[in-house]
């Protein structure tokens, strides 16, 4: 494992996208119309419907407690009496793109995410999918996933969503030390966790993965140690080991710990910490921020090079149509993307009006493609073959930036394309940022689109 050099470490700790997207969504045009959007779902379904089929997010945004370090979009209540008329609004936007598309879309996986979807009951969630799944026709290979909470995932939810199909769970553990827990407001024994875990492996889910988060309050590479010691136990198939993002501006709940926070080569010597013990452990880095165990379809995704990433992160369900369901969810359908209100009632009426609930957007444009092309294969595969175009649109100043990674040991590049080294996977969203050129359009760089599609 190569480790990387202090220096590079200080040199390239500028913030960066986790390019789940590209453009990401900060640098949207908001060009986006209805009509536009309507005609660019049917455009991406003449397309690709018939081989990739459709994947689907659906955003279940409610939580009974607050996390403090979460930066999702959620609702906190304890009432639910609110799942009906949700899991009715699902109901309604779908049934919305089955009249638009006009006919029962092949189904190439769904997921669920949060908020938390276990806040909603195992009824509510087997009436909202039956519906789906009866009006779609699943593939073969569809990967049905969800996120679950270990405090609320019970027996019941994890027998009906098999029942439908779904064979991953996803646990959000973030840390298993009692004072940073208490710090985030999530409080989850490791007795309950491993409960969840061993319950769904009875059931037969084949993969199960773990949500883990350093640069926590309170956290020491030690107590990352003591983490993973815990999770050593369990062996899940897969795990997240992302960085916290820390935003009080946008997320004021933020602000109770941040006395607390590690600094930021503190922060650095957690991921390294939790790399190399992750690694001990038999787990084969996918990514940015993704691990995985040799038998674990993720990682025989990347040795295929079938790997691909979308809004959710790494998934092995390569589909170019991506339709978000629910209040804040993003859909991407190639040609476009889209967000949805983030306010949940207003999401509900506009639904209930018979309009799709879409707040903001972005056409994509020849080279937007391109770009997001390259990025992708970066990410996933970590070389990628040059576009004619690139030694036009790149300029000096990028091919600088490109033959110092290569001076650095961190790149290799040629002709035909460009390689990401071992040395380099720890500054993959540094790499990508050299082709990303909406960025570096709104920092004044200068660059054109065509809109030619």
């Amino acid at each position: 494992m190569s480790v990387p050099t202090i220096d590079l470490i200080q040199k390239y700790n500028v913030p960066a996208p986790r390019y789940t997207s590209y453009p990401t969504v900060p640098l949207w045009e908001d060009d986006l119309t209805p009509t536009s959007w309507r005609g660019f779902v049917q455009k991406a379904y003449n397309s690709f419907g018939e081989e990739d089929g459709i994947t689907l997010y659906i955003h279940l945004p409610y939580c009974e407690s607050l996390c403090t370090y979460c930066g999702c979009n959620k609702r906190i209540t304890k009432n639910h009496a609110v799942e009906t008329p949700y899991i009715t609004a699902i109901m309604n936007e779908w049934d919305a793109y089955l009249n638009l598309l006009g006919e029962q879309p092949k189904l190439k996986g769904i997921h669920l995410g949060g908020g938390t979807p276990t806040f909603f009951s195992p009824e509510s969630l087997q009436e909202m999918l039956s519906f789906i799944i009866n009006s779609s026709l699943p593939m073969d290979d569809a990967e049905f996933s969800f996120e679950g909470h270990p405090n609320n995932t019970t027996r019941e939810h994890l027998q009906v969503l098999f029942g439908l199909g779904f064979r991953r769970v996803s646990y959000g553990i973030q840390d298993f030390n009692e004072e940073v827990q208490k710090a985030i407001h999530r409080i989850q024994p490791f007795e309950r966790v491993q409960e969840a875990t061993d319950v769904a492996r009875e059931i037969g889910y084949t993969s199960v993965n773990f949500d883990l988060i350093y640069g926590l309050p309170h956290q020491t590479t030690e107590t990352i140690a003591a983490t993973f010691e815990k999770v050593a136990e369990l062996m899940p198939d897969r795990i997240a080991f992302y960085s916290y993002a820390h935003l009080p501006q946008s997320f004021p709940a933020q602000k109770s710990f941040e006395q607390f926070l590690p600094k930021e080569s503190e922060k650095r010597n957690l991921y390294e910490k939790g790399k190399e013990i992750l690694a001990g452990m038999g787990y084969v880095e996918i990514g940015m921020d993704h691990f995985a165990l040799p038998r674990d379809p993720l990682y025989i995704a990347k040795l295929t090079k079938t790997l691909h990433r979308n809004f959710m992160g790494y998934t092995t369900s390569p589909s170019r149509i991506l339709i978000g369901l629910g209040n804040s969810s993003i859909s991407d359908v190639y040609y476009a993307y889209a967000q949805n209100v983030k306010e949940i009632d207003l999401y509900k009426e506009q639904i209930a009006s018979g309009h799709f609930a879409i707040s903001k957007g972005h056409c994509m444009s020849s080279e937007d493609i391109d770009n997001r092309n390259l990025i992708l294969q970066l990410i996933c595969n970590q070389q990628a073959s040059w576009n004619f175009c690139y030694y036009s649109l790149l300029g000096k100043r990028n091919w600088e930036k490109l033959k110092t990674f290569r001076e650095e040991g961190l790149i290799a590049f040629d002709a035909s394309g460009i390689e990401v080294l071992p040395a380099g996977l720890p500054f993959l969203r540094n790499i990508c940022m050299v082709f990303d050129l909406r960025m570096q359009a709104r920092n004044q760089e200068r660059f054109s689109f065509s809109k030619a599609i």
